[in-house]
Order: structure tokens, then C-alpha cells, then sequence
């Protein structure tokens, strides 16, 4: 018996969508380094985090997920809270995943549902199944065949890395994961990690693209392609799916690029340009290189919009008006 090879056929439409994501994701990593706007990386994250826990039912606004993140008090329930807690401890790792390796994909499946879990960080023991409702719509493989499954589905991507466009392998790879749903919880969130994973290896400015913000958009339509996975039994539909929400969310992307760069006023490039990195100033220290005598003026014009885009930050956050505040370069 040979190898495994999931089945697809590569359809003009995803050669099209190939094309034209490429000439995007180009086109932003020439005109756009997103390592100089943390502050974009960081909303990007925040709405990528809150979108796939969103997609699982997750309760709490984007706000709080972000308040979350940040460390404040949120009410809400728990387990909630955790999913957030672990989401971002993962997806901040996201630069360290081998995404060809099952003993990462475990590793990562132990962080996203730390405490949440009873079997996390391992393949389910038992039998599950997809619901709408009291309806059983999608009946997963038997666990018993899950690691071979997963043995098999990690060694096509391995061979087929260097022959298969990422765009398509990571499709391919989300359609096949969620089928085996080999988790006993966390498959949803775990496809939708790796997805960006694969595609971070290939271009780390995926490492910052919301593709489950695009997904939650648009969620009927996601789990609608699957089923017609099932059915057709080939993923082809589902890669033609994701193709088209990156291809749009890679649009948003660019869009939002630009309206950053005209808020990027002068004002703030030359409060930048008078700090340095990693050393603390006061405001009258910051008023005075810049030869500036007004407070309020200072405050409006320079301090508060480069905080507000994360440009700089406070020594004492929990304590703004502190007179030991001091602001440092990010």
C-alpha cells in the first residue's frame, strides 16, 4: 500500500486565489513592516485569539479578551477566562512550532487547553461526533485509528512540503485535522493555529493576518464547505473557501496599513526620534528635548496617540498620573 495523499484537485480557482494572495502578502511586506507597528501585531492577535475561541462559543466581547490579555479583572466565567489565557500563551509561541511535527501539535494542544482539558496535550481515548443541536451531523474516525491517522497526515505534509504551494498544504491540512477530529477538545482551535503556523513558516507577516477573524465572518459558510468535504470526499471545496477569505482579509490588511500610516503623524515621529530605546523618561525630560513648553499641547499632540498605538508605554500603567511615571519606547 503507498503513501497517503489527501484527496483534492487544484481547480483554476485556487491557482487564481494562489496568484493573488502571493502578489499580496508581497505587496504588504514591501510597502509595510509590520515588526515597526506593535501596535498593529498586537490588535491583529487580540481579534485572531478572540475570533477562534468566538467560533467555539466563547462568550466575551473583544474587549474583554483584550482586557484579559492585558491582565486586568474581567468578569466573566472561568473556563472562558482560561481559554483566552491559553490562547494567547500559544498563539505568542507561534513562532516556535514546528508545524510538521506531531510532538508540537501535542505540546500546543496542552497550552491551548490548559485546565480546560482532562486529556489535553493528548489523542482522545474515546468515540466523538460533530452536533447541530441533539442532531449528530458528522461522526469523527474511530479513536482507536486516530495516531495512525495523524502519523499518516503528518507524513504527506513532510513529503509534500517542497512540491505543494503552503496556501494549499495548509488548507488541505485543516480540512484533513478537523475531520479526524483527533482531540477530544480544542480540534477547531488547534486547525485553526496550525493553519496560521504552516503559513507563518512560509511568510511571517501570516504570523499577524486575523484569518479567524475572517472565518468567524463567515462562519456558516466555513462549516457548510466542510460538510460538502465530507460528501464530495475531497477538500477541494474547503481549500477554494479558505483561499477566498484570506485572499479578502489580506484586502483588510492593506487598508488598515494605510489608514495607520496617515495617523502616523509628525507629532509622533519626532517623539520617537528623541527617545531612545529601553531607557525611561519623564514628561518634562521628553517636553524639553523636544523644545516644547506647553503640557496640554504635549499631552494631545505627541504622548497620548503614540501610547494609544502602542509606540510607547508607561513604567507605572496601573498609576498614568504617578509622578514616577515614566514612558519608554516599544
Amino acid at each position: 500500500m503507498g503513501a497517503y495523499t489527501p484527496p483534492f484537485t487544484i481547480t483554476n480557482e485556487i491557482v487564481s486565489y494562489v496568484s493573488s494572495i502571493s502578489e499580496k502578502v508581497g505587496r504588504i511586506t514591501a510597502t509595510s513592516n509590520l515588526e515597526t507597528k506593535p501596535h498593529l501585531r498586537k490588535n491583529n492577535r487580540i481579534r485572531s485569539i478572540h475570533s477562534s475561541l468566538r467560533i467555539e462559543a466563547n462568550s466575551l466581547s473583544l474587549g474583554q479578551v483584550r482586557d484579559v490579555i492585558n491582565g486586568k479583572m474581567v468578569l466573566g466565567e472561568q473556563q472562558e477566562i482560561q481559554e483566552v489565557k491559553n490562547a494567547y500563551a500559544a498563539y505568542e509561541r507561534l513562532s516556535e512550532i514546528d508545524p510538521y511535527s506531531i510532538r508540537d501539535l501535542k505540546k500546543f494542544h496542552g497550552i491551548m487547553t490548559k485546565y480546560i482539558v482532562e486529556e489535553s496535550g493528548e489523542f482522545r481515548r474515546g468515540e466523538e461526533g460533530v452536533f447541530n443541536g441533539d442532531q449528530c451531523i458528522f461522526m469523527a474516525p474511530p479513536a482507536r485509528l486516530v495516531p495512525q491517522l495523524m502519523d499518516e497526515l503528518f507524513g504527506w505534509m513532510k513529503r509534500s512540503g517542497s512540491s505543494i504551494h503552503p496556501l494549499i498544504l495548509s488548507s488541505v491540512f485543516h480540512y484533513e485535522f478537523v475531520f479526524i477530529h483527533p482531540f477530544s477538545d480544542g480540534n477547531g482551535r488547534m486547525a485553526r493555529l496550525w493553519h496560521t503556523a504552516i503559513l507563518a513558516k512560509w511568510n511571517p507577516v501570516f504570523e499577524y493576518i486575523p484569518i479567524e477573524s475572517q472565518i468567524e465572518k463567515f462562519q456558516s459558510e466555513y462549516y457548510d464547505a466542510i460538510a460538502k468535504c465530507h460528501v464530495d470526499g475531497a477538500s477541494t471545496r474547503f481549500i477554494e473557501f479558505m483561499l477566498s477569505q484570506i485572499d479578502k482579509v489580506l484586502d483588510d490588511i492593506g487598508l488598515q496599513i494605510a489608514d495607520d500610516n496617515e495617523q502616523f503623524t509628525e507629532y509622533i515621529k519626532k517623539l520617537l526620534a528623541s527617545m531612545e530605546y529601553d531607557i525611561p523618561y519623564t514628561a518634562n525630560a521628553l517636553m524639553e528635548r523636544l523644545g516644547l513648553h506647553s503640557r496640554e499641547g504635549f499631552r494631545r499632540n505627541y504622548l497620548r496617540p503614540a501610547l494609544d498605538m502602542g509606540l510607547i508605554r508607561m513604567t507605572i500603567p496601573d498609576k498614568p498620573n504617578s509622578r514616577n511615571q515614566r514612558y519608554v519606547k516599544t
